[in-house]
């Protein structure tokens, strides 16, 4: 494991900690309805006595609670909570260009990403949903054990200066959340979630960027080079690159919020100079479809 990574989950759990437990909600339900050990609150199979309702044309006669009947002039059946678990597959930029970070006092971006992610992924699990991560690397699965599994995968970097999500091991009509700076080549990303949704999958694109990468603070002889080293460019007049920069910025993100509404995901955006806080409290309203996203 990582050295960094024990150091990475009691942060994560503090952030957790300070929202209640996240409901992942169900949508398009078929293929991906697992008996867990959370009630939803919809009559059916499960073990947990939700509510008396009175007896309707069709019930039988064994259906009928005589105890509970026996209070009254009318006739109840007893229903129980249907045992529902939804499977939330995560997906962390592992790439080069996360490891960025402005200033020292700020985290950089894969730091922020992989907080996020396992704070989400612990609201998820104690929820009773199950979490994993895309690629088929990490299956999901709740516990203890899987927030474990969980903290040592997001610590895995790669030497690659952009990364394009693995969306492989996607259950039907579940859903998924993918945290990256998006700064690389689209392509990748729009196969990848117009394939989602053509399964029926929903999610949350969650955009992480340095203040620096928002406000373009830089001006004179300046030398622009990716974290990996694969590429530079040396200028001796930023400041005039600025507004180009910033349109171009403006561009992606647009385009990146138009991705997700032609397919039925979320975007947002945040930024590490922000709190993680702020940021965890969007991921659950977007995810759980709050007002408010």
């Amino acid at each position: 494991m990582n050295a960094a990574a024990p150091s990475l989950r009691p942060r994560a759990e503090a952030e957790a900690a300070r929202l209640p437990p996240l409901l992942a909600q169900a949508e398009h339900l078929a293929g991906a309805v697992l008996l867990g050990e959370h009630g939803r609150r919809r009559a059916g199979q499960g073990d947990d006595f939700w509510q008396y309702r009175p007896v309707q044309p069709g019930d039988s006669r064994r259906m009928i609670d005589w105890r509970r009947s026996g209070r009254s002039d009318a006739q109840f059946v007893r229903q129980r909570e249907w045992q529902i678990a939804q499977s939330v597959m995560l997906w962390v930029d592992p790439a080069a260009s996360m490891r960025f970070a402005s200033d020292t006092g700020l985290p950089d971006k894969a730091d922020r990403a992989r907080l996020l992610a396992l704070a989400g992924a612990i609201l998820l699990i104690r929820g009773g949903e199950r979490v994993g991560l895309t690629g088929g690397a990490l299956p999901p699965r709740r516990g203890q054990v899987q927030i474990a599994r969980l903290t040592e995968a997001l610590m895995q970097d790669s030497d690659e200066d952009y990364a394009s999500p693995d969306m492989a091991g996607l259950l039907p009509h579940g859903r998924a959340i993918l945290i990256s700076d998006f700064m690389g080549d689209l392509s990748g990303l729009r196969g990848a979630l117009t394939a989602a949704a053509d399964r029926g999958v929903r999610g949350v694109l969650y955009q992480v960027l340095d203040p620096a990468e928002e406000a373009f603070p830089y001006a004179g002889r300046t030398i622009f080079e990716s974290i990996g080293g694969t590429m530079a460019h040396e200028t001796l007049k930023a400041g005039d690159l600025r507004d180009r920069y910033l349109e171009r910025l403006a561009e992606r993100k647009a385009e990146l919020a138009s991705l997700c509404s032609v397919t039925g995901w979320r975007y947002g955006c945040h930024h590490t100079g922000n709190s993680a806080q702020s940021a965890l409290l969007w991921l659950y309203r977007a995810i759980d479809g709050g007002a408010g996203a």
